[in-house]
């Protein structure tokens, strides 16, 4: 028999060209039609695949091994594009304007399906179910939230789940990821300052809504820098202001829109309540008013102590590609695994971007950002090194 290795090898220039076509044409949460339609046609080729698709609407879960007796275990990628008009300059680079995909699902989404071809050939080996989940709509649409809802962790059950994001800030062959909470609650908040409007000229017959908005973004940063403790991490921005149409109008009233990143339900709910607190507070001093909203987004994104054991076990053991396994700081950014990792004992991981002879990489959801091929063999060894050893 092969080895996985080997088997990598073998697709490898395959699925390094599925990438650059997917890169080529991206497509927004819920819309990845073209994109579900190559992954299950490529799968349908290969065969021996059980494969599901309109889940969420367009995602796709192809089960090896449907029927097999022991545990399963699920692999994850999203397929989703952000609305960011691409500047990379590649010859694969998007040919849809405004739409990119600036935060390398492409390259999960072939890291995946190499990893399923791959398995395939070992599917003999493989002592129970194993189901290879390709989700749509990560960039705020809780594609994983929806397809969990829809039950494809059950029939056959799944023990655990893994993913991965290729990340910009490791070297190539570098994995991190960390045991408990690695990525944030990603909430959202809207204050609308209402205020009287008139003349700029006459501002003491005006409750002026601007500054008002102005004195409510200082106040904000409080929660941060005297509400929170140090080694609890907080992010609150006001990301966007709108207010008036002339130089010479005081307005009635001033939108902000902004975003509220936590790593626990306890500071959650702290920051919540001093928001209310604060505009309110502020506003009413001033002579106004503050209406607001929050919304609650992607949850904390928690790995299980079980699977991230599993996982740093499974590749501190693994011969090459992986050169270093590290510990990941809790990130302040939001990802939909986290439906999954509340479902199930799962693990996020992190897969280096940055070439050997290069000190940086594009950040994600930059519009030079592009998916390094060459983590590609290294996504699919992890993944498959998961499966393989998942039953020993």
């Amino acid at each position: 028999m092969s080895s996985i290795a080997a088997i990598i090898d073998q697709y490898l220039p395959e699925i390094k060209a599925f990438r650059q076509d997917l890169h080529k044409n991206p497509e927004l949460g819920y819309q990845e039609i073209q994109t579900a339609r190559k992954v299950k046609e490529r799968l349908e080729l290969k065969g021996g695949f059980h494969i599901q698709d309109g889940i969420a609407q367009t995602g796709i879960v192809a089960t090896l091994g449907k029927d097999k007796p022991g545990k399963g275990i699920a692999l994850r990628a999203d397929m989703d594009c952000l609305p960011i008009n691409e500047v990379s300059g590649k010859p694969w680079s998007s040919k849809k304007k405004g739409l990119m995909h600036a935060c390398g699902h492409d390259g999960h989404t072939s890291c995946l399906l190499g990893t399923a071809l791959a398995l395939s050939d070992l599917s003999d080996s493989l002592k129970g179910p194993v189901k290879f989940i390709f989700q749509p709509a990560e960039e705020g649409g809780a594609g994983g939230e929806k397809m969990v809802e829809e039950g494809i962790l059950n029939e056959p059950d799944v023990e655990m789940v893994f993913g991965l994001h290729g990340w910009p800030g490791l070297k190539l062959g570098e994995i991190a990821t960390c045991s408990g909470s690695m990525m944030a609650n990603a909430d959202e908040f809207e204050i609308t300052i209402v205020g009287r409007g008139g003349h700029a000229a006459f501002p003491h017959k005006c409750i002026d809504p601007i500054l008002i908005a102005s004195n409510v973004v200082t106040a904000l940063q409080s929660i941060t820098s005297r509400s929170t403790a140090p080694e609890d991490s907080v992010v609150l921005t006001v990301a966007k202001i709108e207010g008036g149409t002339a130089f010479n109008i005081i307005p009635d009233s001033v939108y902000m829109l902004g975003t509220i990143r936590t790593l626990s339900e306890k500071t959650q709910t702290m920051v919540f309540n001093q928001i209310n607190t604060i505009a309110s507070g502020v506003a009413t001093s001033l002579g106004g008013r503050a209406e607001i909203k929050i919304t609650k987004g992607y949850p904390v994104l928690s790995n299980a102590p079980e699977a991230y054991t599993y996982l740093s076990e499974t590749f501190e053991q693994m011969d090459s590609p992986i050169k270093q396994v590290e510990s990941i700081f809790p990130q302040l950014v939001g990802e939909d695994f986290a439906y999954f990792a509340r479902t199930k004992p799962s693990c996020f991981f992190a897969l280096g971007l940055i070439p050997e002879d290069a000190d940086s990489y594009p950040q994600l959801h930059q519009a030079d950002f592009d998916f390094n091929n060459d983590a590609l063999p290294i996504g699919m060894r992890c993944f498959s090194e998961l499966v393989l050893k998942f039953w020993d």
